[in-house]
């Protein structure tokens, strides 16, 4: 019958002991530098959504104005209405809301452009979302 001899120390694995501490060590950076650059992407994406959406609430108001001359009466008030809107529904997420209108009479088009730094993780790191959006010009015609 043969006798199973006692290893002294040398059990299976024990090599291995400790290196599940130091394979953690270089993935967990990794794996948070992920997630930062996610949470941030969904931020950027986020203020992106504020800047088009707060274009397209200027440009309603925009379409209303008929002829260059209301335009140029009122699009400065519908600029800093657009840029409160933009700070009311973004928040944070869209840091110094700049709107900006233009009026095409040829075209019968009005469009109203919204830029914003977007909040970020990283210090020093500055992104830019902006927003465009345009609509035809309402022209009401006595009927016939």
């Amino acid at each position: 019958m043969a006798r199973l001899r006692k290893t002294s120390g040398a059990r299976t694995g024990a090599r291995d002991r400790g290196s599940s501490a130091i394979e953690m060590a270089f993935i967990a950076p990794v794996l948070i530098l992920f997630i930062f650059f996610v949470v941030q992407a969904a931020l950027f994406f986020y203020g992106k959504n504020v800047a088009v959406q707060s274009a397209r609430e200027g440009v309603s108001q925009l379409r209303l104005l008929s002829d260059r001359e209301q335009f140029a009466a009122g699009s400065g008030d519908i600029e800093r209405y657009t840029e409160n809107f933009a700070s009311s529904i973004g928040r944070e997420s869209l840091i110094g809301a700049e709107a900006t209108s233009r009026f095409d009479g040829e075209k019968g088009e009005a469009s109203m452009t919204v830029t914003g730094r977007v909040i970020s993780l990283v210090p020093g790191l500055k992104l830019t979302a902006s927003g465009e959006a345009s609509g035809q010009i309402e022209r009401f015609e006595p009927a016939q």
